[in-house]
């Protein structure tokens, strides 16, 4: 059964920000990692995020870094942030365990 995306209203603003080939890139990630299996580790592509309530998965897609939440049915888009600005996102807005 496919998981339902939901962007936050942030990451809404996000995506808007991004240049027009890298939201493409964006999205095309968004579809084919987290629409089916978003829990599903891999090395370098989905991370689970350690010590963290919130957000609890990482997406790598090129130098984006997608923060998100899975439940049952959804999977909750938090953020869509740089590479370079991730560590200072996570600092900000991430809730600890």
């Amino acid at each position: 059964m496919p998981f339902e995306i939901i962007l936050a209203l942030e990451a809404i603003e996000d995506l808007k920000r991004l240049k027009v080939n890298v939201r493409t890139n964006v999205r095309s990630g968004l579809e084919t990692h987290l629409r089916h299996e978003p829990r599903k580790l891999s090395r370098s592509r989905i991370k689970r995020l350690r010590g963290l309530r919130k957000p609890r998965y990482r997406l790598r897609v090129g130098d984006v870094r997608i923060f998100y939440d899975v439940t049952e049915t959804t999977v909750e888009i938090l953020a869509i942030v740089d590479k370079l600005e991730a560590d200072s996102w996570l600092a900000q807005f991430a809730k600890p365990a």
